[in-house]
């Protein structure tokens, strides 16, 4: 039986849950089945050793990195905090950079995308890497397209994934190109991941990453927005909530939070109406309201900018808890 070869680069100091959020979902995949075509997953390394990741366990390889024949289906290579030393080893990127020109699609997760810029595998392409190292990446290759935001980049046959987790997402997403959404939802399902999150979906959450700031403008602003979707927040009731002039406001927000009061309101909005979205089965008009849209119009063409579709292709995609009941 034929078989997709996927091929996961580690090395030491290589970060396990990269590894497993993309081995555990191929695994998962197989026993889905049956697969016309299933998954055979190498872990390799150079010169075949075992690596000691991050976390300090030792992931023991299921060969060498150089010893790899081709052609391949998928190369990954996965991040960690050895990414830079990895990055500088000859051996890894002259064998990833043959890896990749035989493989249908090459893909990095975290900091991997260090090693494939190393590789010049990113010249002139759009990439994301993790949001704390995306700023590192871009000043040291300048050539490579880096946006911080997404969760994970397909650009032609090179994907480039955001930190740690979000290798699940992109497997999943390799899983449903394969063999169909169906399955994706199944792994997904079996995995207990309440959603497969489209790439395009930012890597910040407001629930996770509200500002971290002891400003008290700031705070009065974040808990006004955040407690009260519908309530008017153009710049001018943002700013009376605040005590404060329009103009004020404006240069504490980009000094203290780095974007303006209205991109904030519209990234909360967003994420509230994308949590109801895959939670409830309201009407996108009843979400839109909710979460101060004014219309499902409205709110609309603001998902669209910020996530690359439509409220309800992102529903139909998530697949809600509600639906599966």
């Amino acid at each position: 039986m034929a078989e997709r070869t996927v091929v996961v680069v580690a090395y030491e100091h290589a970060e396990l849950l990269d590894i497993a959020c993309i081995t555990t979902p191929l695994m998962m995949a197989n026993l889905n089945g049956p697969l016309e075509v299933p998954y055979r997953t190498l872990v390799v390394t150079p010169g075949g050793l075992p690596a000691v990741c991050g976390s300090g366990l030792t992931l023991a390889a299921d060969g060498a990195l150089e010893h790899v024949p081709t052609p391949v289906d998928t190369v990954i290579v996965s991040g960690g905090t050895g990414h830079e030393r990895a990055a500088e080893s000859m051996l890894v990127r002259d064998h990833v950079r043959r890896l990749a020109g035989t493989a249908r699609r090459t893909a990095s997760v975290c900091t991997g995308a260090t090693i494939l810029a190393a590789a010049d595998l990113l010249d002139g392409r759009r990439a994301t890497t993790h949001w704390q190292f995306a700023a590192r990446l871009a000043r040291r290759h300048p050539e490579v397209v880096v946006d911080p935001d997404p969760i994970f980049i397909r650009d032609g046959a090179i994907s480039t994934a955001a930190g740690v987790t979000s290798a699940l997402d992109l497997t999943l997403a390799f899983i449903e190109e394969d063999h169909g959404a169906e399955l994706a939802r199944t792994v997904s399902r079996y995995l207990v991941t309440y959603l497969q999150r489209p790439g395009s979906q930012s890597q910040m959450s407001i629930h996770t990453a509200a500002p971290a700031t002891d400003n008290a403008v700031v705070r009065r602003v974040t808990e006004h927005v955040t407690s009260d979707l519908a309530a008017p927040a153009d710049a001018a009731a943002l700013a009376d909530v605040a005590g404060v002039s329009v103009r004020h406001l404006g240069r504490v927000f980009a000094a203290e939070v780095g974007t303006t009061p209205a991109q904030y309101v519209r990234s909360v909005r967003l994420e509230a109406a994308a949590h109801l979205l895959e939670e409830t089965p309201e009407p996108l008009a009843t979400i839109a309201r909710r979460c101060g849209f004014g219309s499902a119009e409205v709110m609309r063409q603001a998902f669209v900018r910020q996530y690359g579709t439509t409220p309800s292709a992102y529903r139909s995609r998530a697949r809600p808890r509600h639906a599966r009941r």
